[in-house]
């Protein structure tokens, strides 16, 4: 029964791991879709920091005498959600904790678990003393600790603090992620097993003999070496399953080796503890077998932000949503033992925590069903392509803005870019800014982006509520400017941006650059609202607001201000 508690608690922990890029964007307030052009030496302000949060506080809690009651009130919210964000230390932490969920989840697979009697068989023949016997426990621990870390500064030192930040924006790059998460998925079911030379793990091997600190090292670089069959995939996933800044690869490599060294350095402390542990089985080879189609799932994500960047139509919603619904009723049939792969024992019987495992598994697939005919599916918005891919909306038509303007003109890129909701907005600024002046109606700019999380979320979450939705169909000209389509501009529009220092060749770069010229961040979503001569009516803008209160808050400031300048 104990294994089967560690399942739960494993399956629990890896559900989190699945779902990080949700919880990572809510926690932070953050969604950095940033450019892969250098930006050079030029400073740019992030959404979600602290400077930019304070600044929010400001714009939400600012004191207007024109404005009603009502919206002072949600001012004064916005302001007590503001003055608590500080988005750099959250983000770390999540980081952080994520790496602290891989580390416990690789314990528990079949290339390290049954290393554990080993490591402490190792220490308990070279103990002279207690004493020393802890000791050197405590190395190996901080051993197993700076081999990670020193990966981790290795991934920087080699990508640059930014590189990793491509996954949100680069299409080819996503598809190597795509193609890599793939290729650990299937590995995870069985199909082959990632080896490092056997050259390297024997040399580590025998140099891990040796007495002093030096075999001490070397014991944990076996760990290491050994165990990258079912710690690489992990590590990876962990890495890409985020955005990332210089610290990311760090953090997320100190926390996974910690929470290995801990429980290795505690077991080699505290030997007699191994007998709580269950016994090496086929349970080891479930673990691996749920991670594997855990792989498989992420993995689509990559995918669909690359299919959505350069408009292949290869991944519509309901594909997305199909291949998921077929993961999961495939892992709940797995659970129950009705599919057994290369490495699996046979299950002489389902137990119930089994049993629940697998139902979660079928009311997750289930819960997606509907999702094939429009239902928005909020729990996973941010993963799952938008509403605008899917063919066919229950009561919605194509739930998708209209492509010509009031003229019967054709709005530019309206062929392959959509608003959600039915918003009847503009895909680029001057058209927008144009039509804003002869309706005489301030312009909601959206700088948004196809591999933009939190921009799904918002769109979902807040833009949904019946309030905000009808000050942005009504009230304001939205115009959704993606800064990371690769749409290839006509050549007659294409420049050099000294901002970007890079060609501006394609229509995103063409919004990053307005964004980072006139904003100075390159950051997903950022809103921003604009009289009819293009002058800023609240300053600073804002980024992520889950607060739908303080959300209103912003857009009715607005419309109180354009009003004053009439």
């Amino acid at each position: 029964m104990k294994k089967f508690n560690l399942l739960i608690v494993l399956f629990l922990a890896l559900f989190t791991l699945f779902n990080v890029g949700e919880s990572y964007g809510q926690q932070s307030n953050q969604d950095t879709s940033a450019a892969s052009a250098d930006m050079g030496d030029i400073e740019f302000t992030t959404i979600g920091s602290k400077e930019d949060s304070l600044a929010n506080g400001q714009v939400a809690g600012a004191n207007d005498t024109s404005q009603t009651t009502k919206i002072d009130t949600a001012a004064n919210k916005a302001t007590a959600v503001a003055k608590t964000a500080d988005a750099k230390p959250n983000s770390l932490w999540v980081t952080f904790g994520l790496g602290l969920l891989a580390g416990l989840a690789a314990f528990f697979l079949p290339c390290i678990f049954p290393m554990v009697p080993l490591t402490v068989g190792f220490f308990t023949k070279r103990a002279e003393s207690r004493a020393k016997g802890i000791r050197s426990a405590i190395i190996y621990g901080l051993s197993i600790i700076l081999i990670y870390v020193g990966l981790g500064v290795i991934i920087t030192l080699i990508w640059g603090a930014s590189a990793l930040n491509q996954i949100s924006t680069d299409g080819f790059f996503n598809i190597f992620i795509f193609i890599i998460l793939l290729i650990f998925g299937i590995s995870f079911l069985g199909a082959f097993e990632i080896m490092l030379p056997s050259s390297v793990v024997n040399k580590l091997d025998a140099k891990s003999d040796s007495k002093g600190l030096g075999g001490i090292f070397f014991m944990a670089a076996t760990l290491a070496v050994v165990s990258f069959s079912c710690t690489g995939p992990l590590i990876g996933t962990s890495l890409v399953a985020i955005n990332t800044d210089l610290l990311t690869p760090i953090v997320v490599m100190f926390g996974f080796s910690l929470s290995l060294a801990l429980i290795f350095t505690t077991f080699a402390i505290f030997p007699s503890l191994m007998t709580g542990l269950p016994k090496s089985g086929g349970w080891l080879n479930s673990v691996k077998v749920v991670l594997g189609f855990l792989e498989l799932g992420l993995s689509l994500k990559f995918l669909s932000t690359a299919d959505l960047a350069y408009h292949w139509g290869i991944l519509d919603r309901e594909i997305f949503l199909g291949i998921w619904i077929v993961l999961a009723i495939l892992l709940g049939v797995y659970l129950l033992g009705k599919i057994k792969f290369s490495h699996d024992s046979d299950l002489a019987y389902v137990s119930v925590p089994r049993l629940f495992l697998a139902t979660a598994s079928f009311v997750f697939a289930v819960y997606l069903i509907p999702g094939l005919w429009g239902a928005p599916l909020k729990a996973v918005s941010s993963l799952v392509p938008p509403l605008s891919t899917q063919d066919f909306v229950i009561g919605e038509g194509s739930g998708v803005s209209s492509s010509a303007d009031h003229s019967g003109k054709k709005k530019k890129y309206a062929d392959f870019l959509h608003i959600p909701h039915g918003i009847d907005g503009y895909f680029d600024y001057e058209e927008a800014l144009a039509y804003a002046k002869e309706v005489k109606k301030p312009l909601f700019l959206d700088f948004t982006g196809h591999g933009c999380v939190n921009c799904r979320e918002m769109e979902a979450k807040v833009w949904s509520d019946k309030n905000v939705l009808k000050r942005l169909k009504e009230d304001y000209i939205v115009v959704s400017l993606y800064t990371d389509d690769k749409t290839t501009l006509p050549e007659s529009e294409q420049f050099y941006s000294k901002v970007l220092k890079t060609q501006v060749n394609t229509v995103g770069k063409k919004f990053q650059h307005l964004q980072a010229d006139r904003f100075g961040t390159v950051a997903q979503p950022y809103y921003v609202l604009l009289d009819t001569k293009g002058e800023v009516l609240v300053s600073p803008p804002i980024g992520v607001e889950y607060n739908i209160d303080a959300y209103l808050a912003y857009l009715d400031k607005g419309l109180s201000e354009f009003a004053n300048r009439k």
